[in-house]
């Protein structure tokens, strides 16, 4: 009897894995498309977490990048340095990414942090992790990179089989999102996002919620870090830098739409049309996202899903005032005791 409930529910996230799993059967034949669609894929995943912090906790996360970063350079140092299964590898940075974002999560909380000071904390993280990468050069190459090549699952080796994992844990993130919001805990997650302190003094717990919010975003972020590094087949400082994670990601959710389930997706697809456009710019790429950034914070707030569910939502209004007018034109014309009603209601007498 939950079985109809519970697909209904799902409904939306199966119909996006469906459609996006047809793409590489369009897309097979040009190793360059089904590229920028599995990264699709992966800065769709990034943004569904960010959401969750950002969108439903206020908490602004500006260190994306170190969390993806944690996971791949854990992962790939895992396997090179200390000799783990990769899978193993992956678990285990993981892991230990999930426990960053708790942690900065609870530091936040306990200290009370507001929004911008949470992203100037976070931001300063960012920094320290690109020196630590830089300054540890004996194990990270610094500047260099790393070869991940023969240290993953073999992503890099078969592209349709990691656009097809990627599609799945990017699934998985909607449907987790969809389970939450769905739940008593999506209804204090929308308590604390309109008013935290108004939360607070109705009994949630406030801090339990961004911590675990935290940590459940940190892991689905380093995993798909994680993935990146076995499928790009080279990793480095610069790939998880704020300009290269974080500003891509705000960008997404700001054009798809915070607080929406569907939003991080089409972000997603409407940024790499953006990007497309943006990329022969070179070095002034940044400032091309930044220009964009900008604009979206002024203009376009609630994102693109949002415009299209107030939109069909007219359309299904204007239907129904349609459809009622209708019906009582076609009673007044047909119903001869509802003219005699109809006309003693207009008569004085």
């Amino acid at each position: 009897m939950n079985a109809r409930p519970v697909l209904s529910h799902m409904l939306p996230v199966l119909g996006t894995g469906i459609a996006l799993a047809a793409v590489p059967l369009f897309v097979r034949e040009s190793g360059y498309v089904l590229r920028i669609a599995t990264f699709l894929l992966m800065l769709a995943t990034y943004a569904v977490g960010f959401n969750l912090l950002f969108g439903h906790t206020r908490q602004l996360f500006l260190c994306i990048g170190v969390l993806a970063g944690t996971g791949a350079y854990g992962s790939v140092l895992l396997v090179r340095n200390a000799g783990l299964n990769p899978v193993a590898a992956i678990a285990v940075a993981v892991a230990i990414a999930t426990g960053l974002g708790a942690f900065l999560s609870y530091v936040g909380v306990r200290r009370g942090f507001g929004v911008l000071f949470v992203g100037i904390v976070t931001l300063a993280v960012s920094l320290i992790f690109q020196n630590l990468v830089l300054g540890l050069r004996k194990y990270t190459n610094g500047e260099t990179g790393i070869v991940t090549q023969g240290l993953g699952v073999g992503l890099a080796e078969n592209p349709v089989q990691a656009y097809y994992i990627l599609l799945a844990v990017l699934v998985a993130a909607l449907a987790v999102y969809q389970e939450i919001m769905g739940s008593r805990h999506g209804l204090a997650l929308h308590a604390l996002s309109d008013d935290e302190v108004s939360a607070e003094l109705s009994g949630i717990d406030v801090a339990r919620y961004k911590v675990g919010v935290a940590a459940l975003a940190a892991g689905f972020i380093s995993l798909v870090g994680a993935l990146f590094a076995d499928w790009n087949g080279f990793i480095s400082p610069s790939l998880f830098s704020v300009g290269h994670v974080d500003i891509p990601v705000l960008i997404v959710l700001l054009l798809g739409g915070m607080r929406t389930l569907l939003g991080p997706v089409v972000g997603a697809i409407v940024f790499t049309i953006v990007d497309a456009i943006v990329r022969p710019f070179g070095q002034l790429t940044v400032l091309a996202y930044g220009v964009l950034l900008v604009a979206l914070f002024l203009v376009f707030r609630e994102g693109t899903v949002t415009l299209l569910q107030r939109g069909w939502e007219m359309v299904q209004s204007s239907t129904q005032r349609g459809q009622v007018g209708r019906g009582v034109a076609a009673d007044e014309d047909g119903d001869p005791l509802s003219q005699r009603t109809n006309s003693r209601a207009k008569s004085p007498y």
